[in-house]
This record gives structure tokens, C-alpha cells and sequence, in this order.
């Protein structure tokens, strides 16, 4: 071969061997350590991540078990008839009436508790946009005249509550038309105009007749939109049925009762069937709704006297829920028409004619299986002629013994401004030696088995500002929210903040919650019921962490 064909054949061969290691990847060398200290190196921000990152992974959670959380019910009532306890002036702007609501949420869940029951009719009008009832006067300083607001307020007030993990009660009146005999200050739309026929006056006040037919019906499309339109937990109806008695004057609805009576029946079991006729269609018309809303009364402290009934309280209350109000309450416990009772036992521990120790004994031996809430009446104390109300104790006391029975489940406290204006002493006692930590309020079983999807979190992106849990995919929408804690302990998890998250049925890809800069997340999913459906526990990827 030619010098001149070696030289050609050696230039060939280079060429190629050029070009094949062109065609190679590069071996990746191991990173070395960097010789500064990681905390110098300039955090990973969105300009320098990759355009296209990779997708994400499911987290796993991890094989530990977070400790049961204690269920009691914490609710407190909201009057807002007369503007008891908010809005604090009907004749203030709107978003002065928010900051004072707001104010009044923050204070209750600050002191543990769980639910709030809010007064939306009060007698005949709404806090809501509706068909059936003018806007309330207490809302807006005139009856029918509506806020000067695009939003709407109920729907403001349930997603306030819910952003706090507070239950939404929604507290309706049903018979009480008018609040006194002036109807001059009453709106033109409500039914003491539109259907007259329906009212009956006795004494200072008009009653709608619950011996009518289109009353129940007129009340049932009431409810009915309020459990269609709105994302409420319950309705809630207090003790005012049939009025309590005036003295020597006697309710009006002979013309009705003599219409409308079953042969030989006398008027105190018509009367009663009115009431137990509304209560059997207003659950089933709940449930037809909302499977999950609760039904929810809160009735006179007395069922019936032992003096008149065997099997009733060793009590001496003047008017009683059977014999004076035609309020069959054990009859709605036995027969399933309601979720829960919570009788206003509003007096002291041991007040001779109504012993609070005594009645709560009574109902926990007589709920039939309904959940049983004690409501304690913390508006007498310093401010009652029973002396027992002037001891700082008495409110725990009686919390303290409603815990001792096996049939309650919690308690009530009516009113809101009564240790909140006032008493905050007794509040903060409250918290310090009672609600010391949050808890959640009872939960339900649904009458037919359900299936829900678990969640599956991919990823958790946290920045200083926010915890984002995004999912695989969109949530069940049986899931009604989360409860969500971050620690760096696991043994300590559970004593973390929880912040909850509620996506009232809807079905979110993800959940924000303030920043959980932290080694470990725990999420619980709770459903429509009140049932925790899974708790998951995950170990954070420091990458997602700023």
C-alpha cells in the first residue's frame, strides 16, 4: 500500500471515530459536595425549575396511627331576633356587620368550640334573598328592605363559620309571625298581608295557626329552600311551638280545630298532631333534600311534670313541652324524626322546682337513642335572683356533670354575648379547665351504606405564604373537608394547629392551608356525616418545602 492510502485509510478511521463518540450521551460524574454551606446556596425558584417538571408521585403514608380525636358537641347560639346578640345594630353597614361577626366566630373558636346555631327567621322575615319572607328588619333596620350588598348574607355567614371549622346550624322560628301587635312597621310581602287568614293574635303577638294546612305547607317550602339553596349542616328550631300561655287567655283556633278535627279528638292531641304532623314532614322533606342535614330542637327543659305523668321529671315547672307547648318531643325521639335534642336546662345545678342535675339525669335516661345536647343558660349568670349563678363554677359544674351521663354528647350555650360581652372571666374558665382542646362534634350514621373514593395525594408544594395538597384526582364529593396538621415530631402531630379545609362537596383538585413549613403532614377527610373517612400521615419531600 501506498504512503499516500495509508495516510487517506488513518484520516477515514479518525473521521469516524469523531462522529461515534459525538452520537454518545456524556456519563453523569457523582455531584460533589459543595464546598459552601448549603444554606448560601440560592433556593430553587420558578425561573430556575425546569420548564417541564417531571409528574408527580403519589405520596405514601406512612404505617402510623394518629390518635382518636374526642367527639363532643360545642355550640353556641347566635340570636338575632332584636339584635340579641348580632348584628350589634341593624341600622350599620354591611361590612361593619361582617367585621362584628367575623369578631364573634374568632372568639368562639379561640375557646374550642365547634358549632355555632344562628338565628336566620325570627318572625316571618329572612337573613336570605326568599320566596316565602321579606328581609328581616334586625338585618337591615326596615322589613324588606334588603342589604346594600351584592353578596349574600347567609351564604357569606355558612362559608365564615365553615373556614373556621365551626358548624352552620341554621335556626329557624316556624309559628312566630310577628315579634308585637304594631304591623304598621311590617313589609307588604309579609303573610300577615299576603294571607291573613293564616295569623291568630294572642297576646302581645301574631301567630301563624298551626292547625292549617297550608301553614305546614307554607313552612315546609320554607325549610326547603334553605336546605336546597344553602350549604348548611342543620336546621334548628328552638322551643317556641304553640305559644307558652298567657294567663286566662286562651289560643284562638277554634274555627280551625273545629274544621279540621278527627271525631271525639280533643283539642290538646290535635294540637299536638299539628306539631308532630310538621316534624315527620320536615325530616323527610330535609332528607329528601340533604340525606346529611341534620334536624335539630332544642325544647323547654320540661317534657312533662312527674305530678302529671309518671314517667315524668321530679320537676314543678309551670309550663311544660306536652302539656303546654303540644311539643311531643320523646314521640320525635322514639319515632327518628330528628338528629339531635338539646333541652334548655337554663337553670342552676340544684334549683328547687327544676334541679339542672336532676333534668339532665332524666333525658340521658329518655333519649331514645338521639344524640342529647345539654343547653345551659350562661345569660343568668351575675344577673339572676338564684344565688348559684353568682359562683364562678357553675358553668363548668355543669358541663363537667353532662360529661359524667352516657347519653350526652355535649352542650349548648345560649346566648352568644352572654361570656362574650360580659363574663369573659367565665369564658376563658371555660377553656382553661373544660375546652382546654378542640374536639369534634358527633357524627352520624346514613341510613344507606355509602362508598367513598379515598384521596390520593400526589404532591405538596409549601411556600411561605401557603401549603398546597394537590390530588390525583378530583376529591369525592361525599368528602365534606379536612382537617389538616403539620409537626416535625410524630409523636407530637396530633397536638399540632389544625386548620381545616372545606370544600363543602365540591370536587377540588387540591387544598390550600396556611404554611406548614414541616417534617410531617397529617390530613384527616371527613364526610358529609361527621365521619372521618381516612386519616393519612405523610412524610413531606424536603424538595417541596422553601
Amino acid at each position: 500500500m501506498h504512503s499516500s492510502q495509508r495516510l487517506f485509510y488513518l484520516f477515514l478511521i479518525s473521521i469516524l471515530l469523531v462522529a461515534s463518540c459525538k452520537s454518545k450521551k456524556p456519563v453523569a460524574t457523582p455531584p460533589t459536595r459543595p464546598s459552601t454551606p448549603t444554606s448560601t446556596i440560592p433556593p430553587k425558584t420558578s425561573e430556575t425549575l425546569p420548564a417541564k417538571p417531571l409528574p408527580a408521585v403519589a405520596l405514601k403514608p406512612l404505617a402510623y396511627r394518629m390518635p382518636d380525636i374526642p367527639r363532643e358537641f360545642r355550640g353556641v347560639w347566635i340570636a338575632t331576633v332584636a339584635n340579641i346578640d348580632w348584628p350589634v345594630s341593624p341600622d350599620s353597614p354591611w361590612e361593619v356587620q361582617k367585621r362584628e361577626y367575623i369578631k364573634l366566630l374568632d372568639y368562639y373558636k379561640n375557646l374550642n368550640f365547634n358549632a355555632v346555631i344562628v338565628q336566620i327567621r325570627t318572625a316571618g322575615d329572612a337573613f336570605y334573598p326568599s320566596n316565602y319572607a321579606p328581609w328581616s328588619k334586625y338585618l337591615t333596620g326596615k322589613q324588606g328592605k334588603a342589604p346594600a350588598t351584592q353578596e349574600n348574607p347567609l351564604t357569606w355567614m355558612i362559608k365564615e363559620a365553615h373556614d373556621r371549622g365551626l358548624e352552620f346550624h341554621a335556626w329557624l322560628n316556624p309559628y312566630r309571625a310577628t315579634m308585637n301587635l304594631e304591623t304598621s312597621d311590617l313589609s307588604p310581602e309579609h303573610d300577615f298581608f299576603k294571607h291573613r287568614n293564616w295569623m291568630l293574635k294572642y297576646g302581645t303577638k301574631w301567630y301563624y295557626d298551626p292547625g292549617l294546612p297550608e301553614v305546614k305547607n307554607h313552612l315546609l317550602a320554607i325549610i326547603k329552600e334553605v336546605v336546597t339553596n344553602y350549604d348548611i349542616d342543620a336546621i334548628h328550631f328552638d322551643d317556641y311551638f304553640y305559644p307558652y300561655k298567657e294567663p286566662k287567655l286562651d289560643f284562638p283556633d277554634k274555627a280551625s280545630y273545629d274544621k279540621y278535627k278527627k271525631p271525639g279528638q280533643s283539642r290538646d292531641d290535635w294540637r299536638r298532631q299539628n306539631v308532630n304532623d310538621l316534624i315527620l314532614a320536615l325530616s323527610q322533606t330535609i332528607k329528601a333534600q340533604k340525606p346529611w342535614v341534620q334536624f335539630g330542637i332544642s325544647p323547654f327543659g320540661v317534657w312533662r311534670n312527674q305530678s302529671k305523668d309518671p314517667k315524668g321529671s321530679p320537676t314543678q315547672a309551670g309550663q311544660t313541652n306536652y302539656d303546654d307547648l303540644y311539643a311531643d318531643v320523646l314521640l320525635w325521639m322514639k319515632n327518628k324524626w330528628i338528629d339531635y335534642l338539646i333541652p334548655q336546662l337554663y337553670w342552676s345545678m340544684e334549683h328547687r322546682l327544676a334541679s339542672h342535675r336532676k333534668l339532665a339525669d332524666w333525658w340521658s335516661n329518655n333519649s331514645y337513642g338521639t344524640n342529647i345536647y345539654i343547653g345551659n343558660g350562661p345569660y343568668k349568670i351575675r344577673e339572676d335572683s338564684d344565688e348559684a349563678w353568682k359562683n364562678p363554677a357553675e358553668l363548668n359544674t355543669q358541663v363537667n356533670y353532662a360529661r359524667t351521663l352516657p347519653q350526652i354528647q355535649g352542650n349548648a350555650f345560649f346566648s352568644a354575648k352572654s361570656i362574650y360581652i360580659k363574663n369573659q372571666d367565665i369564658a376563658q374558665r371555660l377553656k382553661n379547665e373544660v375546652y382546654d382542646r378542640p374536639t369534634l362534634p358527633p357524627s352520624f350514621e346514613p341510613k344507606t351504606p355509602t362508598i367513598i373514593d379515598i384521596p390520593v395525594v400526589f404532591d405538596v408544594k409549601t411556600t411561605t405564604e401557603k401549603t398546597q395538597i394537590n390530588l390525583e384526582k378530583p376529591l369525592d364529593p361525599a368528602i365534606r373537608y379536612a382537617m389538616v396538621q403539620g409537626g416535625n415530631d410524630l409523636n407530637t402531630l396530633h397536638e399540632a394547629i389544625i386548620h381545616t379545609a372545606w370544600v363543602g362537596g365540591s370536587r377540588v383538585r387540591y387544598l390550600e392551608v396556611p404554611s406548614l413549613n414541616t417534617e410531617y403532614l397529617a390530613i384527616r377527610w371527613i364526610d358529609h356525616y361527621g365521619r372521618i373517612v381516612q386519616t393519612q400521615v405523610f412524610q413531606t419531600p424536603k424538595s417541596t418545602r422553601p
